[in-house]
């Protein structure tokens, strides 16, 4: 094979330290889109090119090539990927199935736990207040979806504050962030360079409601206000019952350090606007990890053309 078909093998090293500082200057609509189509397209570029090295590999075998009617000379002449590359390549693309399927499985069992805990609840009405004096506030994927806010967030924020953090809430339902995090990390499954991605998708996603939530109140200070407010109240008393793996609310399960800063300094900043500049480059990387991707494929297809007329 050409060397660039390697490519999709490194090119999400440059995707996971670009990652941060796309989240961070693009619009949230758009880095959500662009983080999580990278993500997606750098995890199967990269596993077509593991899944290419070891069926390179495979053909070598004297009993796989005569059952395929490939000739073993010709095989060994113009192998494209030598042993060591092939075996490594079975081994990752091994691991990488089972991490994939593994996260698969388990986003799926969260999101259909939160579904039928979300049409558990009673009543029609899609707000669900709880007893629980601890902070906190949530969206529950489900027909229909919730938005779970417990008497102790109530409590920590003003009436502003409330019309608020019911626009962030009901972002996450309406566009379907859930989803959005759940690809990215299951890019991340499939090829764990691509970590730093999906915690940028996890991140741009609150950006996105925090900014749905500044358009339907028209004052980013006070929504800069209840973000910080709603870190200090939960802080202080955390909630009894933890949200469902697949729910989303204005402050993440495990926020990192530095996280909460960063958005209320977003707010209290004009909203944001995408560079054309960052816009190319990222294009120009996608098009470049599927070209590769592609060309890894048309390699191996004359390889075993060649192979079968000989």
């Amino acid at each position: 094979m050409h060397l660039a078909v390697y490519l999709p093998l490194a090119l999400p090293v440059p995707a996971a330290l670009s990652a941060g500082p796309l989240a961070r200057r693009l619009e949230p609509r758009l880095a959500t889109w662009l983080l999580t189509a990278a993500g997606l397209v750098l995890a199967a570029s990269s596993t077509v090119v593991l899944g290419l090295l070891a069926l390179a590999g495979l053909v070598r075998i004297p009993l796989v090539a005569s059952l395929e009617g490939y000739s073993p000379d010709v095989v060994a002449r113009e192998d494209p990927a030598g042993w060591p590359a092939a075996l490594a390549g079975a081994v990752l693309l091994a691991l990488v199935v089972v991490a994939a399927v593994r996260l698969a499985v388990r986003r799926v069992a969260a999101l259909w736990s939160a579904a039928l805990e979300a049409a558990c609840m009673p009543g029609p009405d899609p707000v669900v207040i709880t007893d629980d004096p601890g902070a906190d506030a949530y969206a529950m994927p489900g027909l229909p979806g919730r938005i779970v806010i417990s008497h102790g967030m109530l409590d920590a924020l003003d009436p502003v504050g409330h019309d608020i953090l019911l626009a962030h809430e009901h972002a996450h339902l309406r566009h379907h962030h859930y989803a959005f995090v759940s690809l990215a990390q299951l890019s991340a499954a499939a090829n764990p360079l691509l970590r730093p991605l999906a915690t940028a998708v996890a991140y741009c996603v609150e950006r996105w409601a925090d900014e749905h939530a500044a358009a339907r109140t028209g004052n980013r200070r006070a929504v800069a206000e209840t973000v910080a407010k709603a870190a200090v109240a939960a802080k202080r008393g955390r909630a009894r019952r933890r949200a469902p793996a697949a729910a989303l609310g204005i402050l993440s399960r495990r926020p990192r350090p530095g996280v909460v800063p960063r958005r209320v300094a977003a707010l209290l900043a004009p909203p944001p606007q995408s560079p054309p500049l960052l816009l190319t480059v990222a294009t120009a990387l996608l098009a470049a990890t599927s070209l590769c991707a592609l060309e890894a494929a048309h390699d191996l297809h004359e390889f075993l053309e060649l192979a079968h007329r000989h």
